[in-house]
């Protein structure tokens, strides 16, 4: 898992042929004005879900991961906590290969992640989004899914 600014975002265009034009498209977005919803980008191969929601306290988080795409969540306004563990130090659950969905079940760390703020989250990153730091809050975030290929 990687976690920075967004203005640090040129950095990782080398790191996957994709992630400059996932990172182009999240610089690019008037935040105020898009709306909740699913955009595509490159078809199935890069796609952005834009999320408005309040945070949840950490007992009602549940940990996940993915095997086809890559997350790069940008929260574009509020804060959240942003758990991470790495896989294979949780117990893994039954993959849901429609929903690219891998549930576990243990303890990981946490880190803040601010308006302004992204973390990129790879396949072998079991991650818990969304979690509040304190009293739960509003957060505006768009998270980009990109095919691993």
């Amino acid at each position: 898992m990687i976690v920075d600014r967004i203005e640090n975002a040129q950095l990782y265009y080398s790191v996957h042929t994709k992630f400059k034009r996932a990172f182009e498209y999240v610089r690019q977005l008037d935040i105020d004005a898009i709306a909740v919803g699913k955009y595509e980008i490159d078809g199935e191969s890069i796609f952005a879900l834009v999320q408005h929601y309040n945070t949840k306290l950490q007992e009602q988080g549940s940990w996940e991961a993915h095997r086809r795409y890559i997350d790069l969540q940008y929260v574009a306004q509020g804060v959240e906590a942003f758990g991470y563990a790495n896989i294979h130090r949780l117990q893994q659950g039954e993959y849901d290969t429609a929903k690219d969905f891998l549930p576990l079940e243990g303890e990981g760390d946490f880190v803040t992640v601010s308006g302004g703020s992204f973390a990129l989250v790879f396949p072998q990153d079991a991650h818990m989004p969304s979690m509040a730091i304190g009293a739960p809050s509003f957060v505006k975030k768009i998270v980009v899914k990109i095919a691993v290929e």
